[in-house]
């Protein structure tokens, strides 16, 4: 919704009023006392930072006019992500592990105020003022139904129940609700998002690519950590630093994709940052409870690798798919399934973890262990933890496993990409 307000209403507005949102949410998540608080104030926090992702990659889609040209400005912005995602988990655990982590969403303030200072000090916007009119009734559909549905989704991936009275009413509100959605967007003057895009078949392949591809990542977020300190026996700190080849090789995939624009297509390297895909996930695999780190930090590295060598090439290639006054709408539209994966992610990879898990578990009396890697040894003997142990890493097993089908289906959706026609 952020990307269609910024067509609506300029770049510049939106990104400043989103991450002021983002710093309040931010503020009150430091200051929270119980999870009820925390829970709400996130939500906050969420509404603020959907506005930061699409904008900022609408902005350079603006500021740099040539595919080449845009293709190095998402170079940058991976290299800013690379660096934070490198320094973010290695500060995180540390926070963790000495102070409180009240002091996570804290940490969030002096660098939205920078950015907000920056961007109101230094960034033009040159925009045509017409009079809009904002879809509320759109807006309003798409959130209840949008949120019924992945509340549904993501309390199935923790609890493995999927057919609770709770989660009934959620499909049915998901259903009724966006069903009203696209009722009234057929007519609405100005659709929060325009059904015409979903008619766009280079833009749903680009989409369908996205949501498997991202979904990948959000089995190595959530459960690399897990297989590092419950599987491995490291610390948070130690959990993060397994992430940081995810960032780094990001970078370098990112940085070498913009320079490889105009020798080879943008599809030439989305499908071969799927190879490498391909090859991080077969490696992850492998992950038991006698793997050496290198391993582990050779496999993610090849995956940041081919997600650099993604990533950037799916906003070109949106950009290219839409008309320059959608560019805010299409790639908010991305941006958002990026977001609907992690759900997506989280739900099929909480399955395959629990399936292959918790009889195991509750046959051990360890249903309600924290995956933290601190067993109590006066519950459970050394072979007993020796067991539980194998067995999380089962689960992990399970996780990659189908993190590979989802890297193969990544794969097929990158051959139908349609290469660009050049023009004489």
């Amino acid at each position: 919704m952020f990307g269609k307000l910024a067509d609506l209403f300029g770049r510049k507005r939106m990104i400043m009023i989103g991450i002021s949102i983002f710093l309040l949410g931010s503020l009150l998540c430091g200051i929270a006392t119980s999870m009820e608080m925390l829970i709400i104030f996130r939500a906050i926090q969420g509404i603020g930072a959907g506005s930061i992702l699409p904008i900022t990659l609408t902005i350079v889609g603006e500021l740099f006019e040539t595919e080449k040209k845009r293709a190095k400005g998402q170079g940058y912005i991976s290299m800013v992500w690379g660096v934070a995602g490198v320094v973010g988990p290695l500060i995180g655990g540390f926070i963790v592990d000495q102070l409180t982590w009240h002091f996570i969403f804290l940490l969030n303030i002096p660098f939205g105020l920078g950015a907000i200072f920056l961007i109101a000090k230094y960034y033009e916007e040159e925009r045509v003022i017409v009079k809009r009119s904002i879809d509320y009734a759109g807006a309003f559909l798409f959130s209840v139904g949008m949120v019924s549905l992945l509340y549904a989704l993501i309390t199935g991936s923790n609890t493995q129940e999927w057919l609770t009275v709770k989660q009934i009413i959620m499909y049915i509100l998901a259903l009724l609700f966006l069903g009203l959605f696209i009722a009234v967007e057929r007519r609405a003057s100005e659709p929060i998002i325009p059904l015409s895009l979903f008619k766009n078949k280079k833009l749903n392949i680009v989409n369908g690519l996205t949501l498997f591809c991202f979904g990948i990542v959000i089995s190595l977020s959530a459960y690399l950590p897990v297989y590092a300190q419950a599987v491995l026996g490291k610390n948070a700190t130690a959990a993060g630093l397994m992430l940081t080849p995810l960032s780094v090789m990001w970078t370098v995939g990112a940085i070498i994709a913009g320079n490889l624009i105009g020798r080879i297509t943008s599809k030439t390297n989305i499908m071969t940052g799927t190879v490498f895909l391909l090859i991080a996930t077969f490696m992850l695999m492998f992950l038991s409870s006698t793997t050496q780190p290198l391993f582990v930090y050779l496999s993610t590295g090849l995956l940041g690798l081919g997600m650099g060598f993604i990533a950037p090439m799916l906003i070109i290639t949106v950009q290219a798919s839409v008309k320059k006054e959608q560019f805010g709408i299409g790639i908010g539209l991305n941006s958002f399934t990026n977001t609907f994966s992690q759900s997506i992610g989280a739900a099929v990879f909480g399955v395959l973890f629990n399936t292959a898990t918790s009889s195991k578990l509750a046959d051990m009396h360890a249903s309600h262990i924290n995956l933290n890697g601190t067993f109590d040894t006066k519950l459970f003997s050394p072979e007993q933890i020796e067991s539980i142990i194998n067995i999380i890493a089962g689960g992990i097993h399970s996780v990659y496993t189908g993190a590979f089908i989802f890297a193969i289906i990544g794969f097929i959706f990158s051959i139908f990409i349609a290469k660009r026609k050049t023009e004489a």
